[in-house]
């Protein structure tokens, strides 16, 4: 590792913390002041702000020449997101998922993911399919705004006291220029430390002979979905938990949609898939997705425990791309002992879990609202 390399990754995460407390702060009062939940500005202004940098690194990568890199970057951080952002975030404080987020935009998300699996069959995500996938992120956006607008909520947890209480109007301007001014400033600072941080690690990991795939799927991918993860942090920290979930189910239905979308768009021939995408990637995402549903159904939360089962399996993830790409004698004994006992022993977990939780509702005669943290 140069000193190059070492400033520009610690510089960029010291950027990346100060980034995601700025926005944080100004999306939480953005919210106040419009009368809008946590979980809606999450879902929106956040949760595409901080996708900024993959929608920068992908189509950067697709004019570039390098479209591996893009596709990595987008399915990386899409698994990033479901397993380290959330994982941390429910590490640290019990994440409570709102109705609609269970309802709805986690199954957007899985549904995205399955469209996006089916276009690359082929082995080729053409622009035709770019399109759709920018109208569906689209068609998103504006069907949350509505629904909130028509129900006064969004149906998520309560939102705290303050939120309640926006100023008055005479300085509801005000107040709106400068949380705007924060959020403008906590997206560049998140721009400008994903590219620091991004670029030194680009550079370590290609001296050591990585593919432009697997530099997608873990460097670039983990680099640029450390806005996610510093913004969800600190919200979760503050206590804007809506946010935090908000966060992550957005930017993955952004990821999809718009910077997949139009990295598909912007390439002449459309994004070329890798068949090793194809065969594990891909499917690893869409399996992280549907993951996501009956975790938070068990109770509207997402506990600690899980949270760090959600670390744990992106730790063996990450591992199984090392593995591979150096070619390891123990990735057999690593691929043997994940598909044995790991991966069913969660999927019996996870069955119980919503069985459980189907006859307290049962007993109960109403959904729960509560689970242990």
């Amino acid at each position: 590792m140069t000193l190059t390399s070492a400033l520009l990754l610690v510089g960029g995460l010291a950027v990346l913390v100060g980034g995601g407390e700025v926005l944080v702060r100004g999306a939480g009062g953005v919210a106040r002041v419009m009368g809008m939940s946590p979980l809606l500005v999450g879902l929106t202004v956040v949760a595409f702000a901080t996708s900024a940098p993959e929608l920068a690194v992908a189509l950067g990568a697709t004019l570039g020449g390098n479209p591996g890199l893009a596709v990595g970057n987008v399915v990386g951080s899409n698994i990033a997101n479901g397993l380290l952002v959330l994982g941390l975030s429910a590490a640290i404080l019990p994440v409570i998922v709102g109705s609609q987020v269970i309802r709805r935009d986690i199954p957007v998300v899985a549904v995205l993911s399955a469209g996006v699996l089916a276009m690359s069959l082929d082995l080729r995500i053409g622009r035709v399919e770019g399109l759709l996938l920018v109208a569906a992120v689209a068609v998103y956006v504006v069907v949350t705004v509505i629904e909130a607008r028509r129900s006064g909520a969004d149906g998520s947890a309560s939102p705290p006291p303050e939120a309640a209480a926006p100023p008055a109007p005479a300085g509801r301007a005000g107040h709106l220029r400068r949380d705007a001014v924060l959020v403008a400033a906590g997206v560049g600072l998140l721009v400008v430390g994903a590219d620091w941080l991004v670029e030194g690690a680009t550079q370590v990991a290609r001296s050591i002979g990585v593919s432009d795939l697997v530099i997608g799927l873990t460097v670039v991918a983990v680099g640029t979905s450390l806005p996610e993860l510093a913004t969800s942090l600190i919200a979760a920290a503050r206590g804007e938990r809506d946010m935090a979930v908000g966060n992550v189910v957005g930017s993955c239905v952004f990821n999809l949609g718009a910077v997949l979308g139009l990295s598909a768009l912007a390439a002449s021939g459309g994004i070329p898939i890798e068949p090793a995408a194809v065969r594990f990637d891909l499917p690893f995402m869409l399996a992280t997705a549907i993951a996501l549903l009956p975790v938070a159904f068990t109770g509207l939360v997402i506990a600690r425990w899980e949270g760090a089962v959600f670390v744990a399996y992106y730790v063996a993830y990450i591992t199984f791309l090392v593995l591979t790409a150096t070619e390891h004698p123990a990735l057999p004994a690593f691929g043997w002992a994940m598909r044995s006992f790991v991966i069913p022993l969660t999927v019996l977990t996870l069955a119980v879990l919503v069985v459980q939780e189907l006859r307290l509702r049962r007993d109960r005669g109403e959904p729960s609202g509560a689970a242990a943290g």
